[in-house]
């Protein structure tokens, strides 16, 4: 059985110098559930991995998920934007259109935390 996202949940308890109860009654959630993820008998479920992640802002949804990304998360005022971007995969903005000289419509900033803000342009 693959214990890899036990072991960042161990790493995320030692990060924050808590024990196992601690760490269990700060997300709400059993002692017990801890005790069997990070025994690797049970595997965490998304409502877990989600109370983890909006508790613990410094804990990087993919990496607790997937191993992939930082933790702790670097803060969005310490990142660049180009930090920010290929944390999600681009390393520069795209064009994905073949028209020139037009006035933008949408703009949407992601953030580090996988979250999003969209922004319409406005007309006149």
């Amino acid at each position: 059985m693959n214990n890899d996202i036990a072991i960042r949940i161990k790493s995320v308890i030692d990060h924050f110098g808590l024990t196992v109860s601690s760490f269990a009654d700060s997300i709400g959630v059993q002692r017990s559930s801890i005790s069997h993820i990070l025994s690797g008998r049970n595997k965490p479920s998304l409502d877990f991995v989600m109370k983890v992640v909006k508790t613990y802002p410094d804990v990087n949804l993919y990496w607790l998920l997937i191993g992939k990304g930082k933790f702790p998360a670097p803060s969005e005022k310490d990142a660049s934007p180009t930090q920010l971007t290929s944390e999600i995969g681009n390393e520069s903005p795209t064009k994905t259109s073949g028209k020139t000289n037009s006035d933008p419509v949408r703009m949407v900033v992601f953030y580090a935390d996988g979250t999003f803000e969209s922004f319409d342009a406005k007309k006149n």
